[in-house]
Protein backbone atom coordinates (compact mmCIF):
# COMPACT_ATOMS: atom_id res chain seq x y z
CA UNK A 1 0.00 0.00 0.00
CA UNK A 2 0.96 3.46 -0.64
CA UNK A 3 1.77 5.45 2.65
CA UNK A 4 -0.36 8.46 3.29
CA UNK A 5 0.67 11.93 3.11
CA UNK A 6 0.50 13.91 6.27
CA UNK A 7 -1.07 16.92 6.56
CA UNK A 8 -2.01 19.41 9.15
CA UNK A 9 -5.08 22.23 9.15
CA UNK A 10 -3.74 25.91 10.13
CA UNK A 11 -6.98 28.30 11.65
CA UNK A 12 -9.60 26.04 13.78
CA UNK A 13 -13.03 27.79 12.91
CA UNK A 14 -16.04 26.27 11.06
CA UNK A 15 -13.78 25.91 7.77
CA UNK A 16 -10.65 24.73 9.23
CA UNK A 17 -12.80 22.11 11.32
CA UNK A 18 -14.61 21.08 7.79
CA UNK A 19 -11.10 20.31 6.26
CA UNK A 20 -9.56 18.99 9.60
CA UNK A 21 -12.59 16.33 8.76
CA UNK A 22 -12.23 15.18 5.47
CA UNK A 23 -8.51 15.13 5.55
CA UNK A 24 -8.91 12.83 8.85
CA UNK A 25 -11.27 10.38 6.83
CA UNK A 26 -9.55 10.39 3.40
CA UNK A 27 -7.62 7.11 2.64
CA UNK A 28 -5.03 9.56 1.40
CA UNK A 29 -4.29 11.27 4.18
CA UNK A 30 -2.88 11.04 7.64
CA UNK A 31 -4.00 14.53 9.79
CA UNK A 32 -1.03 14.99 12.00
CA UNK A 33 -1.99 18.34 13.59
CA UNK A 34 -4.41 21.28 13.88
CA UNK A 35 -2.54 24.41 14.36
CA UNK A 36 -4.54 27.86 15.67
CA UNK A 37 -3.17 31.03 17.71
CA UNK A 38 -6.06 29.87 20.07
CA UNK A 39 -4.71 27.00 21.92
CA UNK A 40 -8.45 25.76 23.27
CA UNK A 41 -10.23 26.12 19.61
CA UNK A 42 -6.98 24.09 18.16
CA UNK A 43 -7.78 21.45 20.79
CA UNK A 44 -11.36 20.95 19.98
CA UNK A 45 -11.08 20.47 16.74
CA UNK A 46 -7.75 18.45 17.27
CA UNK A 47 -9.74 16.32 19.89
CA UNK A 48 -12.57 15.44 17.95
CA UNK A 49 -10.04 13.64 15.26
CA UNK A 50 -7.99 11.22 17.13
CA UNK A 51 -4.29 11.13 16.29
CA UNK A 52 -4.13 14.71 15.72
CA UNK A 53 -2.71 17.09 18.29
CA UNK A 54 -3.18 21.03 18.61
CA UNK A 55 -0.61 23.11 17.96
CA UNK A 56 -0.64 27.54 18.19
CA UNK A 57 3.10 28.61 16.67
CA UNK A 58 3.52 27.93 12.84
CA UNK A 59 7.07 27.90 13.55
CA UNK A 60 6.33 24.69 15.62
CA UNK A 61 4.32 23.15 13.34
CA UNK A 62 6.40 23.85 10.10
CA UNK A 63 9.57 22.39 11.48
CA UNK A 64 8.18 19.01 12.27
CA UNK A 65 9.56 16.08 10.11
CA UNK A 66 6.19 14.26 10.04
CA UNK A 67 4.77 16.63 7.55
CA UNK A 68 4.17 16.90 4.28
CA UNK A 69 1.22 19.54 3.76
CA UNK A 70 -0.85 22.18 5.09
CA UNK A 71 -4.34 23.52 4.67
CA UNK A 72 -4.67 27.18 5.20
CA UNK A 73 -8.06 28.25 6.65
CA UNK A 74 -7.18 31.44 8.24
CA UNK A 75 -8.54 35.12 7.24
CA UNK A 76 -7.78 35.76 3.66
CA UNK A 77 -5.11 39.10 4.87
CA UNK A 78 -2.11 35.97 6.47
CA UNK A 79 -2.86 33.82 3.16
CA UNK A 80 0.02 34.96 1.74
CA UNK A 81 2.84 35.15 4.97
CA UNK A 82 1.71 31.23 6.02
CA UNK A 83 1.84 30.38 2.58
CA UNK A 84 4.99 31.53 1.90
CA UNK A 85 6.52 30.22 5.02
CA UNK A 86 5.22 26.98 4.54
CA UNK A 87 6.52 26.65 0.88
CA UNK A 88 9.69 28.08 2.50
CA UNK A 89 9.42 25.14 4.94
CA UNK A 90 9.11 22.73 1.77
CA UNK A 91 5.63 21.79 2.50
CA UNK A 92 2.55 21.52 -0.46
CA UNK A 93 -0.15 23.86 0.18
CA UNK A 94 -4.13 24.02 0.09
CA UNK A 95 -5.51 27.67 0.00
CA UNK A 96 -8.97 28.79 1.34
CA UNK A 97 -10.67 31.12 -1.14
CA UNK A 98 -10.19 34.05 -2.00
CA UNK A 99 -6.16 32.77 -2.43
CA UNK A 100 -5.15 36.22 -1.01
CA UNK A 101 -6.31 39.35 -0.35
CA UNK A 102 -4.65 40.99 -3.05
CA UNK A 103 -3.46 39.96 -6.90
CA UNK A 104 0.06 40.71 -5.95
CA UNK A 105 0.45 38.54 -3.01
CA UNK A 106 -1.20 35.65 -5.07
CA UNK A 107 1.22 35.92 -8.02
CA UNK A 108 3.71 35.60 -5.42
CA UNK A 109 2.67 32.90 -3.75
CA UNK A 110 2.12 30.85 -7.26
CA UNK A 111 5.46 32.01 -8.28
CA UNK A 112 7.04 31.00 -5.22
CA UNK A 113 4.97 27.28 -5.20
CA UNK A 114 6.70 26.81 -8.88
CA UNK A 115 10.07 27.60 -7.91
CA UNK A 116 10.40 25.18 -5.51
CA UNK A 117 8.36 22.82 -7.10
CA UNK A 118 5.38 22.26 -5.09
CA UNK A 119 1.68 22.54 -5.49
CA UNK A 120 -0.37 25.03 -4.21
CA UNK A 121 -4.12 24.31 -4.47
CA UNK A 122 -6.96 26.73 -4.16
CA UNK A 123 -10.18 25.66 -2.05
CA UNK A 124 -12.35 25.60 -4.96
CA UNK A 125 -14.70 23.34 -2.98
CA UNK A 126 -18.07 23.62 -5.57
CA UNK A 127 -15.32 22.54 -8.05
CA UNK A 128 -15.44 19.43 -6.74
CA UNK A 129 -19.15 18.63 -6.68
CA UNK A 130 -20.76 16.41 -8.50
CA UNK A 131 -23.23 18.55 -9.45
CA UNK A 132 -21.00 21.25 -11.15
CA UNK A 133 -18.85 18.32 -12.41
CA UNK A 134 -22.74 17.39 -14.13
CA UNK A 135 -23.26 21.33 -15.70
CA UNK A 136 -19.23 21.42 -16.59
CA UNK A 137 -19.92 18.44 -19.13
CA UNK A 138 -22.85 19.51 -20.18
CA UNK A 139 -21.55 22.58 -21.50
CA UNK A 140 -18.52 21.04 -23.15
CA UNK A 141 -20.55 18.24 -25.06
CA UNK A 142 -22.19 20.45 -26.50
CA UNK A 143 -25.95 19.76 -24.78
CA UNK A 144 -26.60 23.38 -23.82
CA UNK A 145 -25.69 24.40 -27.35
CA UNK A 146 -24.24 28.49 -27.57
CA UNK A 147 -24.19 30.22 -24.00
CA UNK A 148 -26.50 33.10 -23.82
CA UNK A 149 -26.80 33.95 -20.07
CA UNK A 150 -25.75 32.88 -16.77
CA UNK A 151 -27.44 34.12 -13.78
CA UNK A 152 -26.11 33.27 -10.46
CA UNK A 153 -27.68 34.29 -6.77
CA UNK A 154 -26.14 33.53 -3.35
CA UNK A 155 -27.99 34.78 -0.27
CA UNK A 156 -26.63 34.14 2.69
CA UNK A 157 -27.27 35.18 6.47
CA UNK A 158 -24.52 35.83 9.09
CA UNK A 159 -22.22 38.32 9.89
CA UNK A 160 -20.91 40.87 8.20
CA UNK A 161 -17.38 40.37 7.58
CA UNK A 162 -15.69 43.48 9.50
CA UNK A 163 -12.04 43.03 6.79
CA UNK A 164 -14.22 42.67 3.51
CA UNK A 165 -17.33 43.65 1.53
CA UNK A 166 -19.81 40.95 0.02
CA UNK A 167 -17.61 40.29 -2.76
CA UNK A 168 -14.52 39.45 -1.43
CA UNK A 169 -16.55 37.50 1.13
CA UNK A 170 -19.40 35.16 -1.36
CA UNK A 171 -18.80 36.24 -4.65
CA UNK A 172 -15.23 33.78 -4.80
CA UNK A 173 -17.86 30.91 -5.01
CA UNK A 174 -20.00 31.88 -7.42
CA UNK A 175 -17.13 32.93 -9.52
CA UNK A 176 -15.12 30.00 -8.81
CA UNK A 177 -17.67 27.82 -10.33
CA UNK A 178 -17.64 30.05 -13.36
CA UNK A 179 -14.39 29.78 -13.80
CA UNK A 180 -14.34 26.22 -13.57
CA UNK A 181 -17.73 25.32 -15.86
CA UNK A 182 -16.28 27.86 -18.51
CA UNK A 183 -14.50 26.74 -21.33
CA UNK A 184 -11.02 28.63 -20.78
CA UNK A 185 -11.63 29.89 -17.02
CA UNK A 186 -13.05 32.88 -16.40
CA UNK A 187 -11.81 35.70 -18.32
CA UNK A 188 -15.12 38.23 -18.79
CA UNK A 189 -14.20 41.69 -21.18
CA UNK A 190 -14.94 44.20 -17.82
CA UNK A 191 -16.29 44.07 -14.84
CA UNK A 192 -18.88 46.34 -13.25
CA UNK A 193 -20.05 46.18 -9.49
CA UNK A 194 -23.10 47.60 -7.95
CA UNK A 195 -22.74 47.48 -4.02
CA UNK A 196 -25.07 48.24 -0.98
CA UNK A 197 -24.83 49.31 2.40
CA UNK A 198 -28.30 50.00 4.04
CA UNK A 199 -26.60 49.11 7.50
CA UNK A 200 -23.52 51.81 7.13
CA UNK A 201 -21.33 48.99 8.04
CA UNK A 202 -18.36 50.92 5.59
CA UNK A 203 -18.69 47.75 3.36
CA UNK A 204 -21.06 46.86 0.62
CA UNK A 205 -23.46 43.79 1.84
CA UNK A 206 -25.42 43.45 -0.98
CA UNK A 207 -23.89 43.43 -4.36
CA UNK A 208 -24.01 42.90 -8.50
CA UNK A 209 -21.24 41.67 -10.56
CA UNK A 210 -22.19 42.39 -14.52
CA UNK A 211 -19.00 39.92 -16.37
CA UNK A 212 -19.73 40.30 -20.24
CA UNK A 213 -17.98 37.19 -21.83
CA UNK A 214 -16.12 36.63 -24.99
CA UNK A 215 -19.15 34.88 -26.68
CA UNK A 216 -21.30 37.57 -26.45
CA UNK A 217 -22.64 36.02 -23.42
CA UNK A 218 -23.19 37.91 -20.07
CA UNK A 219 -23.01 36.17 -16.75
CA UNK A 220 -24.49 38.10 -13.42
CA UNK A 221 -23.65 37.32 -10.13
CA UNK A 222 -26.11 38.58 -6.88
CA UNK A 223 -24.47 38.27 -3.53
CA UNK A 224 -26.75 39.44 -0.37
CA UNK A 225 -25.51 39.37 3.53
CA UNK A 226 -28.93 40.46 4.87
CA UNK A 227 -31.52 38.65 3.67
CA UNK A 228 -32.93 36.05 6.35
CA UNK A 229 -33.18 33.27 3.69
CA UNK A 230 -31.12 31.15 2.52
CA UNK A 231 -30.61 30.86 -1.46
CA UNK A 232 -27.69 29.44 -3.35
CA UNK A 233 -28.54 29.26 -7.56
CA UNK A 234 -27.44 29.19 -10.37
CA UNK A 235 -28.94 29.49 -14.44
CA UNK A 236 -27.40 28.39 -17.02
CA UNK A 237 -29.38 29.42 -20.27
CA UNK A 238 -28.12 28.17 -23.96
CA UNK A 239 -29.63 27.82 -27.23
CA UNK A 240 -30.63 24.24 -26.60
CA UNK A 241 -30.75 23.72 -23.38
CA UNK A 242 -31.37 25.37 -20.14
CA UNK A 243 -29.67 24.06 -16.96
CA UNK A 244 -30.99 25.15 -12.85
CA UNK A 245 -28.61 24.39 -10.22
CA UNK A 246 -30.23 24.78 -6.91
CA UNK A 247 -28.05 23.63 -4.51
CA UNK A 248 -29.87 23.60 -1.59
CA UNK A 249 -32.96 21.59 -3.35
CA UNK A 250 -31.75 17.75 -1.72
CA UNK A 251 -34.84 16.62 -3.96
CA UNK A 252 -33.08 17.52 -8.00
CA UNK A 253 -30.32 19.98 -6.92
CA UNK A 254 -29.50 19.90 -10.80
CA UNK A 255 -32.36 20.22 -13.69
CA UNK A 256 -31.94 20.19 -17.17
CA UNK A 257 -34.75 22.06 -19.50
CA UNK A 258 -35.30 20.94 -22.92
CA UNK A 259 -36.00 24.71 -23.89
CA UNK A 260 -33.73 26.92 -25.98
CA UNK A 261 -33.97 29.45 -29.04
CA UNK A 262 -35.00 28.08 -31.28
CA UNK A 263 -32.59 29.64 -33.91
CA UNK A 264 -33.35 27.73 -37.03
CA UNK A 265 -36.80 28.63 -37.57
CA UNK A 266 -36.17 31.92 -37.56
CA UNK A 267 -34.11 34.46 -39.54
CA UNK A 268 -32.29 36.77 -36.91
CA UNK A 269 -30.29 39.13 -39.66
CA UNK A 270 -30.10 42.48 -41.22
CA UNK A 271 -33.38 44.99 -40.24
CA UNK A 272 -35.03 41.93 -39.00
CA UNK A 273 -33.05 41.30 -36.28
CA UNK A 274 -34.23 44.37 -34.23
CA UNK A 275 -37.79 43.31 -34.35
CA UNK A 276 -37.72 39.75 -34.18
CA UNK A 277 -39.32 37.77 -30.88
CA UNK A 278 -37.25 34.82 -29.96
CA UNK A 279 -38.97 31.64 -30.07
CA UNK A 280 -38.81 29.49 -27.57
CA UNK A 281 -38.99 26.08 -27.61
CA UNK A 282 -40.89 24.52 -24.45
CA UNK A 283 -39.62 21.62 -22.87
CA UNK A 284 -40.05 19.66 -19.17
CA UNK A 285 -36.76 19.23 -16.84
CA UNK A 286 -34.82 16.36 -16.65
CA UNK A 287 -32.93 15.20 -13.89
CA UNK A 288 -29.16 14.02 -14.57
CA UNK A 289 -27.98 11.30 -12.18
CA UNK A 290 -25.46 12.89 -10.06
CA UNK A 291 -23.62 11.41 -7.58
CA UNK A 292 -23.07 11.86 -3.55
CA UNK A 293 -19.28 12.23 -3.14
CA UNK A 294 -19.02 14.76 -0.83
CA UNK A 295 -17.05 17.71 -2.32
CA UNK A 296 -14.19 18.42 0.21
CA UNK A 297 -13.41 14.63 0.16
CA UNK A 298 -12.87 14.63 -3.50
CA UNK A 299 -10.84 17.78 -2.95
CA UNK A 300 -8.65 15.85 -0.22
CA UNK A 301 -7.74 12.99 -2.79
CA UNK A 302 -6.99 15.37 -5.99
CA UNK A 303 -4.54 17.43 -3.64
CA UNK A 304 -2.98 14.47 -2.53
CA UNK A 305 -2.96 13.25 -6.33
CA UNK A 306 -1.64 15.87 -7.95
CA UNK A 307 1.59 15.54 -5.28
CA UNK A 308 2.23 12.53 -6.07
CA UNK A 309 1.63 12.74 -9.94
CA UNK A 310 3.61 16.03 -9.42
CA UNK A 311 0.75 17.93 -12.09
CA UNK A 312 -1.12 20.86 -11.26
CA UNK A 313 -4.36 20.25 -9.16
CA UNK A 314 -7.29 20.82 -10.56
CA UNK A 315 -7.67 24.32 -9.36
CA UNK A 316 -4.56 25.07 -9.09
CA UNK A 317 -3.13 28.51 -7.80
CA UNK A 318 -3.83 30.12 -11.11
CA UNK A 319 -7.62 29.86 -11.08
CA UNK A 320 -7.42 31.42 -8.01
CA UNK A 321 -5.93 33.99 -9.13
CA UNK A 322 -8.34 34.62 -12.31
CA UNK A 323 -10.75 34.77 -9.54
CA UNK A 324 -8.99 37.43 -7.53
CA UNK A 325 -8.36 39.34 -11.03
CA UNK A 326 -12.24 39.84 -11.08
CA UNK A 327 -12.46 40.48 -7.32
CA UNK A 328 -10.35 43.58 -7.93
CA UNK A 329 -11.85 45.08 -11.20
CA UNK A 330 -14.92 44.99 -8.71
CA UNK A 331 -13.40 46.94 -5.99
CA UNK A 332 -12.27 49.11 -8.68
CA UNK A 333 -15.56 49.40 -10.05
CA UNK A 334 -17.19 50.49 -6.88
CA UNK A 335 -14.33 52.99 -6.43
CA UNK A 336 -15.86 54.96 -10.03
CA UNK A 337 -19.49 54.53 -9.15
CA UNK A 338 -19.74 50.87 -11.08
CA UNK A 339 -17.76 51.83 -14.24
CA UNK A 340 -16.78 48.62 -15.95
CA UNK A 341 -13.38 48.06 -15.58
CA UNK A 342 -11.17 46.10 -17.96
CA UNK A 343 -9.16 42.95 -16.17
CA UNK A 344 -5.04 43.73 -16.66
CA UNK A 345 -4.05 40.60 -18.48
CA UNK A 346 -1.09 40.22 -15.81
CA UNK A 347 -3.69 40.03 -13.63
CA UNK A 348 -4.74 36.76 -15.11
CA UNK A 349 -1.37 34.40 -14.50
CA UNK A 350 1.38 34.24 -12.74
CA UNK A 351 4.26 34.67 -15.44
CA UNK A 352 6.94 33.61 -13.30
CA UNK A 353 9.55 35.80 -11.61
CA UNK A 354 9.76 39.38 -11.90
Amino acid sequence: MTPKLRIAVIGAGARGANLARNFHNSPRWELVAICDIDRDRARKVADTLYGARAVTALSELLDAEDLDAVAVATPARTHHGITRAALSAGKHVMVEMPLADTGARGRDMVRAAAERGLVLMAVHAYCYAPTVLTIRDLIQEGSLGDILFIDSLRIEPGLIQPEMDVFWDLAPHDLSVLDFILPGGLRPLSVSAQGDDPLGTGKACVGYLLLPLANGATAQVYVNRLSPTRIRRMIVGGTKCTVLWDDLNPQQTVSVYDRGGDFDSQALDGADQTTATLPYRPGNPGSPIVSELEALGAMACEFADSIRQLRAPRTDGEAGLRVLSVLEAATRSLATAGSARALDEDRLAARGPA
